[in-house]
């Protein structure tokens, strides 16, 4: 039983295949008691959402870039919750809030917010200080104005305390207990290779892709480095992938649903999060794929930004090198290749990594958030 109303409208742009986060949110509520109305977007390459638990919307866009992607996925947005029954609302990123914050105040309904990034610093808009300068200020209208607001790491939280004098609740993005293990004669990807993984629905500028296959010309034929997702670089990087001769080494798999992707996580050798700190973004982020590779069993191999250092020297389950380049990165993948002892202390931390990284332990707060008892 729950102490709040109990109609929750979840908002996101993203297509819904791919966000774990959300769909982890929206299972909680539900199993808590809530009626649960998820709201995201669809465009031309958006594939089919596996089955839920609650009722899903998406909303049918056709620019996918720019200004007016999401121009038109918020005012289609604030006309579904402008006539949308609910007690409650649940925004997810700074690009759903301004037409959730409206409808909370014209229809006197509680708004949750859940910032999954530091989103003015992202790298998209570094070079575009007039839409940073928009984004900012939406930001600094509507969030002090909001009670319940949550976020992915404490580095997040605390560069929003620091911009605005607000104090963020942390739920990080970790897998639920035992949901990723797989058995390992289901494989689906190439046998007799050592597969080196990097995972992402937003392989984009500056997330160290490009360096990571430019690597494969420096290690044996025995690796092959598999993508899966897409994001703003991809087609780029198939272009590179032929540039360098190295459609054998090199595998691409376009974004696939999430409990999908857990098949694929748990054949690697190696997991790979190397965004560099070009951003304050990047610089302040948890991606989730480290802690997919956590409760997949892969040692992982990341670029030194501090969340996710920490995660590494914490737990000892990969190294974090010191710079993102080809010469960096073949060479961390050979010195743990030559150092089995150390993979497998690794691969064996990753074990008891998962029962403190769970979502059993992060969703412990969202009861707080949302009253749950």
């Amino acid at each position: 039983m729950t102490l709040e109303k109990r109609r929750v409208t979840v908002s996101v742009i993203s297509d819904l295949v791919s966000d774990q986060r959300v769909h982890r949110v929206c299972t909680f509520l539900q199993e808590n008691g809530f009626e649960i109305a998820l709201i995201g977007r669809r465009n031309n390459k958006s594939l089919l959402p596996d089955q839920r638990n609650y009722s899903i919307h998406r909303i049918r866009c056709y620019f996918n870039k720019g200004v007016m992607k999401y121009a038109e996925f918020n005012w289609k947005l604030f006309i579904k919750l402008l006539f949308k029954k609910t007690d409650m609302l649940l925004s997810n990123d700074l690009d759903t809030l301004v037409p959730n914050f409206i409808i909370s105040k014209l229809r006197r309904k509680k708004l949750v917010y859940d910032t999954h990034e530091y989103f003015t610093g992202m790298p998209e808009l570094q070079n575009k200080p007039i839409r940073r300068r928009i984004w900012k200020t939406i930001e600094k209208i509507i969030l002090p104005r909001i009670k319940k607001v949550y976020t992915v790491s404490e580095s997040v939280a605390n560069q929003y305390e620091k911009d605005y004098g607000v104090k963020l609740q942390v739920i990080r993005n970790t897998p639920i207990l035992n949901s990723s293990l797989q058995n390992r004669e289901d494989d689906i990807l190439p046998k007799g290779k050592t597969i080196l993984l990097l995972q992402g629905s937003g392989i984009n500028k500056d997330r160290g892709a490009e360096e990571l296959i430019e690597s494969m010309t420096l290690l044996p034929d025995n690796f092959l480095l598999v993508l899966i997702g897409g994001g703003e670089c991809w087609e780029g990087l198939k272009s590179l992938t032929l540039k360098l001769n190295l459609k054998d080494k090199v595998m691409f798999i376009e974004k696939v649903p999430f409990e999908e992707l857990k098949k694929y996580t748990s054949q690697a050798y190696l997991g790979f999060s190397l965004d560099k700190p070009t951003n304050l973004n990047y610089r302040l982020s948890l991606p989730n794929k480290i802690f997919d590779y956590i409760h997949a069993g892969v040692p992982i191999v990341a670029s030194e930004i501090t969340e996710v250092k920490k995660i590494l020297e914490t737990y000892q389950v990969g190294t974090a090198i010191p710079d993102v380049t080809p010469q960096t990165i073949a060479a961390a993948v050979l010195s743990v290749f030559k150092n089995q002892q150390l993979y497998e202390r690794w691969k064996q931390n990753t074990t008891k990594a998962t029962e403190d990284l769970c979502w059993q332990k992060e969703q412990l707060a969202l009861k707080e958030i949302f009253k749950v008892v």
